[in-house]
């Protein structure tokens, strides 16, 4: 695989040859499947136990790639140093000098491949086909006096290069950007494969996306929902602030849980000049237990708000005794209906695997 610098992902390369669990399959047959650009059939050129047929293009090499949401918003270019495998061009990947012949391999008698019996449990074995230690894989190689001096018979050589990495404004989770022929170049491959990086989205503190369109909660004051405010309720992905102007009087007052939407205000739409809309949840912060220090103070702001109409009573809604009743203020529905079995109580459900004796148990047949 192309060295360089990586975060948490999918190694190009990794798991089980697709060649090799076939020539576990078949005996060792030989030919093989060769990925999607080769072929499978033991009597193809090469013959039954053969050296690996050449893939037209080498397996794709993926990279999870982590990005921030104002990365996204606004794209980047990020560039970094790739040490990948390339032919050598002194012997043109051949691994042997100019006109000398390669050996034929005695260990693998110049199939390329090994067969063996691998143990997997007490008293079984099964067999495997694994390429040959001694050439490779390739069926033949060369004498040390015959072997290309600056490969010394490896046929590749490493090759630093810098690489560039553009994720364009509005670039999803997801999304794939391929580096074209930029992984490690094997011989038995007619070109590199791509080095290809998966995009993986960072959560934001502020800002959930959706497409392309942002949300954000906006903390006011109770004063401000009902008075109104001129002011910067949240800082963009781009630095600049937003700023939302609600007049009163005859204005609108907010309330908890509203929305209110800004837009194009949203996520860039990639590859245009369109964006996604902005939706801001209103949280209203209310003042703390006890800020009226007085009975004048409750008088004033009783009579600063609007009077609720009372409706008259019909006939029979009044009840004839009235309890005056303590309570507490609790932070949440779970204790409603906890420890019963009845489906519409708060709190969560346990588990019947975690009940002990006596819990729920299965119905005898």
């Amino acid at each position: 695989m192309a060295a360089f610098e990586k975060g948490a992902g999918m190694g190009g390369g990794a798991g089980p040859d697709l060649d090799d669990i076939l020539a576990q399959m078949f005996g060792g047959m030989g030919g093989g499947f060769e990925g999607m650009h080769g072929s499978f059939g033991g009597g193809m050129p090469g013959g039954p136990g053969g050296p690996r047929q050449k893939r037209a293009k080498g397996r794709p090499e993926m990279q999870q790639y982590e990005v921030s949401l104002e990365e996204l918003y606004k794209g980047k270019t990020t560039k970094f140093a790739s040490t990948k495998n390339v032919l050598c061009s002194h012997c043109n990947g051949s691994g042997g000098k100019e006109r000398a012949k390669p050996k034929t391999c005695d260990t693998c008698k110049g199939r390329g491949q090994q067969t063996r019996m691998r143990p997997v449990g007490p008293g079984l074995v099964t067999q495997e086909t694994i390429n040959c230690s001694t050439c490779a894989g390739r069926g033949k190689f060369y004498a040390d006096k015959d072997k290309c001096k600056r490969c010394k018979g490896e046929r590749t050589i490493k090759q630093k290069k810098i690489l560039e990495l553009y994720i364009p404004p509005g670039s999803r989770e997801g999304e794939k950007i391929v580096l074209a022929g930029e992984a490690d170049h094997d011989p038995d491959d007619e070109e590199a494969g791509d080095i290809i990086f998966e995009l993986v989205e960072e959560p934001h503190a502020v800002f959930h996306r959706a497409g392309a369109d942002l949300q954000a909660e906006i903390d006011i004051s109770l004063a401000e929902a009902l008075t109104g405010f001129n002011r910067t309720v949240v800082r963009h992905l781009d630095g600049r602030g937003i700023a939302l102007n609600i007049v009163q009087p005859a204005g609108q007052v907010l309330r908890p849980e509203q929305v209110l939407k800004v837009p194009g205000e949203g996520m860039p739409v990639k590859r245009s000049d369109h964006k996604g809309d902005l939706y801001l949840v209103v949280n209203v912060k209310f003042p703390e237990d006890g800020w009226l220090k007085d009975e004048a103070a409750v008088k004033k702001v009783r009579d600063v708000l609007p009077k609720e109409e009372v409706k008259e009573a019909k006939p029979g809604e009044t009840p004839e005794v009235v309890d005056e009743v303590d309570f507490l203020t609790v932070p949440n529905m779970d204790g409603f209906g906890a420890g019963s079995d009845d489906p519409r109580g708060g709190g969560e459900w346990e588990d019947e695997d975690d009940e002990g004796p006596g819990g729920a148990q299965c119905a005898q047949q």
